[in-house]
């Protein structure tokens, strides 16, 4: 497989396009400027105080400096804390290191977590779980080599999870990576002891940078950036933190034919907002998000011929599952995703389409998980929330521009 990334200026913000084989995959919308008011940037490291804990829920909400954040109680048995008010595991009054975990959705406040975790190009340290851990698509044989021969560098205060993109690198190369985190780690705790509360600590790096870190390395030929002061700042980035995708960074300057042109992303981003997607053999699907799900329908349109109506509604269900798997990403969906497949008379027929539709899922970067089939033949999926849809952040633009 190809993998390209283009990066560019457009519609008031900076567009970071995945493309896998010449076909864009996923679109990472960042902001062009930071706003006035206070923002709880994914990835950034504070000191937080509890300002309210909800018992019935196993919750807390945590101030980082203006803005209320929620947290799972769960975690706090293993929290940094740097000023104490009380003898339980976590009190009203406490100040401890807390990381943002998840943006700001809708209504829902951003949430923030005590594990602190620290990404690399290869593997993540994490302080809320000690044990070591390698990607799942590593071949098995793989895997219990790493943990095996990583079991040397196991802490008390820390865990590791080595990364996909680490099947491309010997092993020294990780562990010369781990080593540079757990620096990191070690002067971030010793440093969060003389700080003030709400102190940001770590400052994560602007969103169209840290994406960098989290395409697969393999197969990535050129990564494409169509302005010179992002050009220089992300070349800037590369040298520090990515050295091996330095000569892979082009400027792109054509001014009588711009990337977006070439590759049509305007079209692509209209189409991903569509709450209509058309299959190509006639059908479609409608894909709703709302406040609590998003909701995908499978509708057959006029493409099902009266003969053979079940080998139509199997070979339609297959397309859309694809389909489907390419729209989550595409569009950042996430959380819990009900999928209305249409009914299959025949039980084998089901059992081939979820598992061909899980293994398409498998395939996503971030974690998506096929959970079950309901009473009403409606297929169960959830997918982690890390940054906001892709409608999310346009709705958003929208008002900002009203």
């Amino acid at each position: 497989m190809i993998r390209k990334i283009l990066i560019l200026k457009e519609d008031g913000g900076i567009w970071t396009y995945f493309l896998e084989d010449g076909d864009i995959v996923e679109i990472h919308p960042s902001p062009l400027k930071e706003t006035e008011k206070p923002q709880a940037m994914l990835g950034n490291i504070y000191i937080g105080k509890v300002q309210n804990i909800a018992a019935n829920i196993g919750a807390a909400f945590i101030d980082i400096g203006g803005i209320n954040c929620y947290y799972d109680v769960s975690q706090a048995p293993h929290a940094i804390f740097t000023c104490k008010a009380g003898n339980k595991p976590l009190c009203i009054g406490d100040e401890l290191l807390v990381q943002v975990s998840r943006e700001a959705v809708k209504t829902k406040a951003p949430t923030v977590s005590s594990n602190i975790s620290l990404t690399g190009r290869y593997a993540v340290l994490t302080s809320g779980n000690t044990r070591i851990g390698v990607s799942s698509k590593f071949p098995r044989a793989l895997r219990d080599d790493y943990k095996e021969k990583l079991q040397d560098l196991k802490s008390e205060d820390y865990g590791i999870i080595v990364r996909t993109n680490a099947r491309e690198v010997p092993l020294d190369v990780v562990v010369q990576e781990i080593a540079q985190l757990r620096e990191r780690f070690l002067q971030l705790r010793k440093a969060a002891a003389s700080r003030t509360c709400y102190s940001c600590l770590y400052a994560a790096a602007r969103p169209y940078l840290t994406d960098l870190k989290n395409v697969y390395a393999e197969g990535l030929s050129e990564i494409w950036v169509e302005d010179q002061a992002l050009y220089e700042e992300i070349l800037e980035y590369s040298q520090r933190e990515q050295p091996e995708f330095v000569e892979k960074l082009q400027l792109y300057n054509n001014p009588s034919f711009s990337l977006a042109k070439l590759y049509s992303t305007g079209t692509v981003l209209e189409h991903a907002l569509k709450e209509r997607v058309w299959l190509k053999h006639g059908g479609y699907l409608v894909i709703q998000p709302t406040e609590a799900l998003t909701v995908i329908d499978v509708n057959s349109g006029k493409c099902v011929s009266k003969k053979q109506r079940t080998d139509d509604f199997l070979r339609m269900n297959l397309e859309a599952a694809r389909e489907i798997a390419k729209q989550i990403r595409l569009r950042n969906l996430s959380g819990i995703i009900i999928v209305d497949f249409m009914n299959l008379e025949n039980p084998e027929d089901t059992q081939h389409l979820l598992r061909e539709f899980r293994k398409l899922l498998s395939l996503d970067p971030i974690q998506t998980t096929l959970v079950d089939v309901t009473a009403l033949h409606l297929v169960e999926i959830t997918r982690k929330k890390i940054r906001r849809p892709l409608h999310e952040f346009w709705k958003d633009k929208g008002d900002d521009h009203e």
